[in-house]
């Protein structure tokens, strides 16, 4: 983005105190840019001179804001990213989502994805969508590794690099069984009732955080839950469900699409749904990422639109 804005502000001079801000470094600042690291200072003391006061202390050792830098920072982020993202979105109509957009998924492809997809194309038919596959336990490195360009994965997210876009409708949780277990021919369990089995986990390197919200290890009730096995693919954890080495927690949509013997799927009640969101790279965001998050949630039930479409930081 180039030109002024209103009081004579340089975008330049903008970009250049926001880089500075998230790295607190003028050699990162300027690696950033593409300029050097003193037009970076250049840059900055223009935009104090406009503002007329100091936003940034530097010393031999350390970049920090100062108090104006950072109320400054809090009212210009949210303002510039919708600057931005106006001026993409523009460009895009302008030109059409044209390319090729890759979506990774995790387990089974539901059918609100399959409608995302339909509806993406019917907004976009000159661009492809591919969907991948990606392991139950790696939910995020995909995005990171620029493998795709945005996946949908069970939540929670917490990544600081990551966006989480529109989150998918709320689906209730089953518990899948091996159908000689005892609990299997229940037409429903409660959450308290999970300590009757060994619940299978994910392996690493999905987060701890993200690992123990797909696999209880204490009740609502403050009761424990034994740990069985972990897994890396949703298939290795169905296989060792077979087996009887465990039970494992999944989304009803999931269930509905891998019902076979030996494996039996009972819903639990008193538990949380499970909510799939689509995430991408904070700095590899494009148009085509935003307008496949605006066709998740304008697929979405009317009762549960709920899109997000802010970082968690």
């Amino acid at each position: 983005m180039e030109g002024k804005l209103m009081g004579g502000l340089e975008v330049r001079e903008l970009e250049a105190f926001l880089a500075l801000a998230e790295e607190l470094h003028f050699g990162r600042a300027g690696a950033r840019l593409y300029v050097s690291q003193s037009r970076v200072s250049q840059l900055l003391r223009a935009l104090e001179r406009r503002i007329g006061g100091q936003l940034v202390e530097r010393t031999s050792r350390t970049v920090r804001l100062t108090p104006l830098g950072a109320d400054f920072l809090a009212e210009l982020r949210p303002a510039y990213a919708a600057l931005r993202a106006t001026v993409d979105e523009a460009r895009a109509a302008a030109r059409g989502a044209r390319g090729s957009l890759r979506v990774g998924f995790q387990g089974a492809g539901n059918d609100h994805l399959m409608a995302v997809v339909e509806l993406f194309q019917q907004w976009h038919p000159d661009c492809s969508t591919e969907l991948v596959e990606i392991p139950l336990s790696d939910p995020f490195g995909a995005v990171r590794r620029g493998e795709v360009d945005a996946a949908v994965v069970l939540l929670p997210m917490g990544e600081d690099d990551l966006v989480l876009g529109s989150v998918f409708a709320g689906q209730r949780q089953t518990l899948a069984l091996s159908s000689s277990h005892p609990l299997a021919s229940r037409a429903e369990l409660s959450v308290e009732e999970l300590t009757a089995v060994a619940l299978i986990g994910v392996r690493a390197p999905a987060p701890e955080y993200w690992r123990r919200a797909q696999a209880l290890d204490v009740t609502p009730g403050g009761r424990r839950v034994r740990s069985g096995p972990e897994v890396g693919t949703l298939e290795e954890g169905l296989a060792a469900v077979a087996a009887g080495r465990g039970a494992m927690l999944l989304c009803h949509p999931t269930a509905d699409s891998h019902r076979r013997r030996p494996v039996s799927f009972v819903p639990v009640t008193g538990i949380g749904e499970s909510r799939l969101g689509l995430v991408w790279h904070r700095y590899r965001e494009t148009p085509r990422v935003r307008a496949f998050s605006r066709a998740v949630a304008a697929t979405k039930p009317a009762e549960d639109v709920r899109s997000v479409t802010v970082g968690v930081s």
